[in-house]
């Protein structure tokens, strides 16, 4: 028995001696990590809080079990026994009772109790330790100085000190059961409880214990009845969220007598150590659970006969709050709500005027581009494009809106023969450049027209790619080491190879036998121990993926689920938004994932070669960040110190838009009456891709908003009514910047319709010209792919654009070959958007312009001026009339303009050759 007692020690020390230095060899590596990032005082100020928080609540845990408990022991001593003698001493069984009273002395009671508790106050404290950001927004919170109607507390009562009385108040009830099981356990192994009777026999010295602690539970009951007050805010019956009528009248005090109760309860079971009865105990119960039993039963009375015949007269100031709360709390209170009558009408000189909207219409869609950008661009095996970004750039002083991808190296696409640990994690340590194309043309094989292409970078747009080297990005982490006695794999050149050393500053030194040994354990990595590749001067980047980096730095903060690259100073550099968000917004909806405030507080910065990362505060008025400012002090920088370049690139973020717009797809709806109705739901429209329905997404334009003098880039989304397809709306956020972040509703007048992008796509699918053509395209062993259906609002007019794609059936390279374009009652087809525009609007402007053949190619400009040409000879004796001459001309000049884009000067040429020819080149 002793040499079991021995190795079970000796096995317990080495189990603990190796979760101490697991414990120890990671938070060293934290150290090096924040330090070497420059934010060693974040590892420091929250270490020391969740060590603060362990080491007082495992106080507090511990010294109440354990004094629990040693009273227990002390109090079931042999001579305070049960008063009755077991009737059954003829049972012959030995239980676990009977066997420790037969040994008496020899159990280690103390001991065993001051072990355990130990023991279970590591759990209690380890749990609420993992709450230390609720602790220290609690004690540095900034007021939000907007009080809330129903109890005249800041709005930051709720959101950072409530759910801290929350934590204290589950920690109790978490720390009281731990105690009455520890201290039960003990009286029913000491004897004081013998369950074998019926009723069970409890010794008084048990009773009265029990009694305290049942008076610790009417205490912990009293709290959340407190707490449940300001709870009130924060739930919903369907028809308001947060405190309603019903809550007013009968919770609300209601609550504060179930509190006075519950403090009663509490002293009648301390009254009972005395008595040690049970007739005191279920007093308190009846005095507190009694009165709220009637109140839950007196709530659906009240409901049905006061508030159900009347319920929006009676509800009416709750739904008011609940709507000016929940828009307040999703920043969509400031939308500006702008009408859209859809009375104007498109021609080629409204086209012209909004040339830059025309120019920058996206016709590649991401989902098939990322597939032509993978075979056309990734090189070699090893490298992946992961997503495709959409951005802008300045190019010969315009906005241009383009896609991109950044080309990064996985490792996990080596050959198997490949996969060594040199390879892994000394050779192959980066990728390399990117890919970017225009969002609008292709070339002749329908394939996009790359801006920036090829190993080592090519630009044709004079954007400079200095340093191309994508040491952090968007692939799972894998540690490498970089300035080590090997070169690394920079790029492919031909059938050799060029290798390089990392010249960057990154990552934590490594060389030294104390640094490698500890990354070797932390790793499970003997190779980092035993390679003599490490020299004075290698360092180990770790912690790689972007997403995971800033999730370690800044764990409070939400992230977008799209960072994207930027081309900035000859370096690549990824922007994540990032979000303070809380579900302790009171009055405010809580939406589908859970949350009910939501800020885009935080742009981060991180350079793909250095992997140095910057927080940049782009929400100054933000009570949640500036709280977080105040905690970690010198972590957070202004938005203004942001490089000025760097700064033109920063968009408003997709995932606050989609939540947004989610939220005024309701919260739209001001007038309570018509809220509480639901008489103008919205939704957002579906889409068809790759024959599979979905709900459209935002995208990303450059367009001139109505009544606007300038282009801008801006973030979309049309609206539908709930449950039909027709368009009723369209939210727009502004990117570009003083006014970034200006959210616009371009509200559709009800008199009229106004198609949905499902409706178009029926349209599309009808067309007797295309669905022919989609037919002949399937039959020919291709797949036909429709891309994002595009809503441009061009002065007060609706332009639809969808590209289509062709892939082989067995291939993986979509081409874009045709262009779809709507207005009106009008659908047509083109080679490019040039030409499908022109055909759009063929016959307007008294003019002739190039149209699209019924089932094959489009008919060429040059053949449609010859005709003209001809039959205008023909009509005038075999002389051609100066007026046909003069069109010819300007019928050059308007193509000319066309293929370069510029609408302004095609809208011009267009009504001067409709002028030319008169009634020559009207329809017939």
């Amino acid at each position: 028995m002793r040499t079991r007692l021995v190795l079970a020690g000796v096995a317990a020390i080495v189990i603990v001696a190796l979760i101490g230095v697991t414990v120890a060899d990671g938070l060293l590596v934290d150290l090096m990590w924040f330090t070497a990032l420059g934010y060693r005082r974040v590892f420091t100020i929250t270490l020391a809080a969740e060590v603060a928080i362990f080491v007082c609540v495992w106080l507090i845990a511990f010294s109440a079990i354990a004094a629990s408990g040693l009273i227990a022991v002390r109090l079931s001593h042999d001579r305070e026994r049960l008063r009755v003698v077991r009737r059954t001493e003829q049972v012959t069984e030995v239980t676990l009772p009977e066997l420790i009273r037969a040994l008496g002395d020899r159990v280690p009671w103390k001991f065993i109790v001051v072990a355990v508790a130990a023991v279970l106050a590591v759990f209690a404290a380890q749990s609420e330790a993992g709450s230390w950001d609720v602790y220290l927004k609690a004690f540095n919170g900034v007021p939000f100085d907007l009080k809330d109607p129903a109890f005249g507390r800041d709005i930051g009562f709720f959101i950072f000190q409530l759910p801290f009385w929350q934590e204290l108040r589950d920690l109790f009830l978490m720390v009281l059961v731990l105690t009455a099981a520890v201290t039960g356990a003990i009286y029913w192994a000491r004897g004081g409880i013998d369950f074998r009777e019926s009723p069970p026999l409890i010794s008084r010295a048990c009773t009265a214990h029990a009694s305290i602690l049942l008076g610790l539970l009417f205490l912990q009951r009293a709290m959340n009845y407190w707490l449940a007050r300001y709870e009130l805010t924060l739930h919903s019956n369907g028809v308001v969220f947060g405190l309603r009528y019903v809550d007013q009248i009968l919770w609300k005090p209601g609550l504060w007598v179930l509190v006075a109760l519950a403090l009663v309860a509490a002293a009648i079971c301390v009254a009972n150590v005395r008595e040690r009865g049970l007739r005191l105990p279920v007093a308190a119960a009846i005095v507190v659970f009694v009165p709220s039993l009637i109140m839950s039963l007196l709530q659906p009375a009240i409901e049905r006969l006061w508030v159900k015949p009347d319920e929006l007269r009676v509800e009416e100031p709750y739904l008011r709050r609940n709507i000016d709360l929940t828009r307040r709390a999703y920043q969509i209170d400031g939308v500006d709500v702008k009408p859209f009558v859809g009375m104007g009408r498109l021609t080629p000189a409204t086209l012209g005027q909004d040339s830059a909207t025309i120019r920058n219409i996206r016709l590649w869609d991401p989902r098939p581009l990322i597939a032509t950008y993978q075979q056309l661009q990734e090189i070699r095996l090893y490298y992946s494009f992961q997503d495709v970004d959409i951005d802008r750039y300045w190019l010969d002083d315009n906005e241009t809106e383009v896609m991109l991808a950044a080309r990064e190296l996985n490792v996990e696409l080596l050959p198997q023969t490949a996969q060594t640990w040199v390879n892994r994690h000394l050779k192959f340590t980066h990728g390399y450049g990117l890919v970017m194309s225009p969002v609008n043309t292709k070339d002749q094989e329908g394939l996009p027209v790359l801006y920036i292409k090829n190993i080592p970078p090519q630009s044709s747009v004079g954007i400079d790619v200095a340093q191309p080297g994508l040491y952090y990005g968007t692939l799972p982490d894998n540690y490498v080491i970089v300035k080590a006695q090997t070169p690394e794999f920079d790029y492919p050149k031909g059938n050799a190879n060029v290798f390089d050393y990392y010249k960057g500053n990154g990552g934590v030194p490594v060389s030294g036998l104390l640094r490698r040994l500890l990354f070797a354990y932390y790793y499970r990595d003997v190779n980092l121990l035993v390679t003599q590749t490490i020299v004075p001067g290698s360092r180990i980047l770790f912690r790689r993926n972007i997403v995971d980096r800033v999730a370690r730095l800044a764990p409070f903060l939400n992230q977008d689920h799209d960072p994207y690259l930027v081309v900035h100073d000859g370096g690549l550099y990824w922007i994540i938004d990032t979000y303070t968000v809380s579900d302790h917004y009171p009055y405010s909806q809580r939406n589908t994932l859970g949350i009910n405030y939501i800020r885009n507080s935080v742009k981060v910065v991180v350079n793909a070669y250095t992997g140095d990362t910057d927080f940049y505060v782009a929400d100054p008025e933000d009570p949640v960040i500036l709280t977080w400012q105040r905690i970690y002090p010198g972590v957070f920088k202004d938005l203004r110190d942001m490089p000025a370049d760097l700064r033109r690139h920063i968009r408003y973020p997709e995932d606050f838009f989609l939540i947004q717009a989610e939220t005024y797809a309701t919260y739209h709806m001001t007038d309570p009456a018509v809220f509480y109705n639901r008489e103008d739901l919205w939704s957002f429209p579906k889409e068809n891709y790759a024959d599979e329905t979905t709900l459209m997404q935002p995208y990303y334009v450059i367009m001139r908003l109505p009544g606007e003098q300038h282009a801008e880039y801006i973030l979309m989304l049309p609206m539908v009514p709930q449950g039909r397809d027709n368009m009723i709306a369209w939210m727009a956020a502004r990117c570009d910047g003083d006014d970034y972040g200006h959210l616009f509703e371009f509200q559709f007048s009800k008199d009229k319709l106004f198609y949905g992008p499902y409706q178009i796509q029926a349209r599309i699918n009808q067309n007797p010209e295309i669905s022919q053509q989609y037919s002949l395209w399937n039959q020919m062993g291709s797949k036909v792919i429709l891309g994002n259906l595009l809503v441009i609002p061009v002065e007060d007019s609706l332009l639809y654009v969808e590209p289509l794609y062709i892939r082989a059936q067995n291939g993986q390279l979509p081409e874009l070959e045709r262009v779809i374009a709507s207005y009106g009652d009008r659908t047509v087809m083109g080679e490019n958007l040039e030409l499908t525009l022109a055909a759009l609007f063929k016959g307007q402007e008294h003019i002739t312009p190039p149209t699209v053949a019924k089932t094959g190619p489009v008919s060429r400009p040059e053949t449609q001026l010859a005709a003209a040409q001809a039959e205008s000879t023909a009509n005038h004796g075999g002389k051609v009339p100066g007026g046909v001459a003069s069109a010819s001309d300007r019928y050059a000049r308007a193509l000319q303009a066309l293929r370069a884009g510029d609408w302004t000067q095609f809208g011009s040429e267009m009504q001067k050759l409709g002028a030319a020819l008169g009634p020559t080149g009207s329809n017939r």
